[in-house]
């Protein structure tokens, strides 16, 4: 298997998704600006979307996926097929009660998570009506988890990182379409996110016929694979659930900051989604099984060439977008959001969110890069370590930067960025002092001619962009005509000095064994 192909093509459905996404934030700017209505949405929507990550996305596949890897190579397709089988049916039933109970105690959940809400008996109540509504979203993404993990590991990429499109989808035709019908507009998008669960479970199915792996239902809790992952699953969602809690806590502390600044960090998200999406989610995609399958094997010097190559993919892409996003945030966060009911004063705002959130891009992609090598030698409790650290962290740079320094809600991000970068930093530390990881040669020349690139790219940004009112009182039209532009005369610049320094696509191609 070509990984530099594989990545294009997680990577380029991905932002395929990631461009309706943003259609959809755009849509939202457009119809609920930054007010009481959309910071409820916002809340209602990230609780079920942080369980995702908890129970499906994230322990999970970092407990199946190496454990599923070792079956298909070492077991017969019997086994593996009883394997998936018995794992799909457990965790859909753990799974539904928890979304459940969910619904149930949607104000309790509120009060917890915003507590700032419960000052406002309106938006209070409108987020745990919202609640309701969204939180069975997480039983459709843990079978959706289960599927991704299973056609990842026999290398089938496409379906899985179209799935998230189904969502925005569903998003888009409930906002545009069906809103007017409802006495609360806003209604529209929980229902279209309920909608968009459905659809991207149900799409899985044909995938999983086609290789002979769709589960059956059968709880076997004997079943020694499934006690492996199961034994993994424990440190991995304690793991997940520091970043998930350090994300709460985050949305607590805006809960108390001026209306919209969740909103804000909310739109400031979207955009950051697209590299740690496209490049970041890709990538730990398709290290994993690989990874996986050359420690089942003890490869180790491929499994060092391996991560070494996401590494330096990583350094060549993110750092621009990194860059790009710091430079560019008004002109972004302008072209994109600002009109109907978002305002000016919310492009501002949300450029310090972009801004932030930028300072720790690299870090956040290198964690996702990183943990997944830990995770390939079922190592969960390491990356738990320092998960830890970083949730402390975090919340202490809360405490300088929200309570003790003015930054609001650019504080919040700021913290998570730094912590990010710690994380990442602590990760590969680990590798190396462990000898699971020695970097190739060539590193510094590498970073020396990327850094050039850099230099002249943020030179032709600089000149071209001009100043901030020309965003922010400038035609919808004549933004984005201005900032496709920007952008072509900034990438250009850049892959031209790489071009004129050395750098060749072919220097990025890898091969690995399926």
């Amino acid at each position: 298997m070509n990984l530099l192909r594989a990545l294009a093509t997680v990577s380029g459905l991905t932002f395929f998704s990631r461009i309706l996404g943003l259609i959809r934030e755009i849509l939202i700017a457009k119809y609920f600006g930054a007010g009481l209505a959309t910071d409820a949405f916002n809340v209602a929507f990230r609780l079920p979307n942080l369980l995702r990550r908890l129970f499906a996305e994230g322990a999970f596949s970092q407990a199946f996926v190496p454990i599923v890897a070792e079956y298909k190579s070492q077991r017969s397709p019997e086994d593996t097929h009883a394997l998936i089988s018995h794992v799909a049916s457990i965790l859909g039933v753990v799974v539904f009660f928890v979304s459940l109970l969910g619904v149930v105690a949607a104000p309790w959940v509120i009060r917890i998570t915003a507590s700032g809400f419960s000052e406002h008996s309106d938006k209070f109540q409108l987020t745990v009506e919202l609640t309701r509504i969204t939180f069975p979203y997480i039983f459709f993404q843990a079978m959706v988890a289960v599927a991704a993990g299973v056609l990842n590991t026999w290398n089938k990429f496409s379906v899985p990182a179209f799935t998230p499109t189904l969502l925005n989808v569903a998003s888009i035709l409930m906002m545009v379409f069906a809103a007017p019908y409802f006495s609360r507009p806003i209604d529209a998008l929980a229902w279209g996110a309920f909608i968009g669960g459905v659809l991207q479970m149900v799409i899985q199915v044909p995938a999983l016929m086609r290789i002979g792996m769709l589960p059956r239902f059968s709880l076997h809790w004997e079943d020694p694979g499934v006690r492996r992952i199961l034994k993994i699953m424990l440190p991995a969602t304690l793991g997940v659930s520091v970043a998930q809690v350090s994300l709460l806590i985050n949305q607590s502390f805006g809960t108390w900051l001026p209306t919209g600044s969740i909103s804000w960090l909310n739109y400031a998200d979207r955009l950051m989604e697209f590299p740690m999406g496209t490049l970041g989610a890709a990538l730990g995609t398709i290290l994993l099984p690989s990874l996986s399958k050359m420690r089942s094997s003890d490869n180790a010097r491929g499994f060092s060439a391996t991560l070494d190559w996401g590494l330096r993919i990583a350094c060549l892409l993110t750092a621009p977008a990194a860059l790009g996003m710091m430079l560019l945030a008004v002109p972004l966060a302008a072209t994109l959001f600002q009109r109907g009911a978002f305002g000016p004063a919310d492009t501002i705002q949300t450029h310090y969110a972009l801004l932030a959130y930028s300072v720790g891009l690299l870090g956040l992609i290198f964690v996702k890069i990183l943990a997944p090598a830990f995770y390939s030698r079922q190592d969960i409790r390491t990356p738990l370590k320092y998960a830890l650290i970083s949730l402390v962290v975090t919340q202490l740079l809360n405490l300088v930067f929200v309570v003790w320094l003015p930054f609001r809600h650019a504080g919040l991000a700021l913290s998570i960025s730094l912590a990010a970068t710690l994380n990442a930093t602590l990760l590969y530390r680990g590798l190396r002092s462990r000898n699971s990881y020695t970097p190739h040669a060539g590193w510094g020349v590498f970073l020396v001619k990327l850094t050039a690139a850099l230099v002249v790219m943020g030179a032709v940004l600089s000149l071209c962009m001009g100043s901030q009112e020309i965003w922010l009182h400038g035609t919808t039209y004549g933004r984005v005509l201005r900032l496709a532009w920007v952008m072509v005369a900034g990438g250009g610049a850049y892959f031209v000095t790489l071009f004129a320094l050395g750098f060749r696509p072919a220097d990025f191609k890898r091969r690995v064994e399926v």
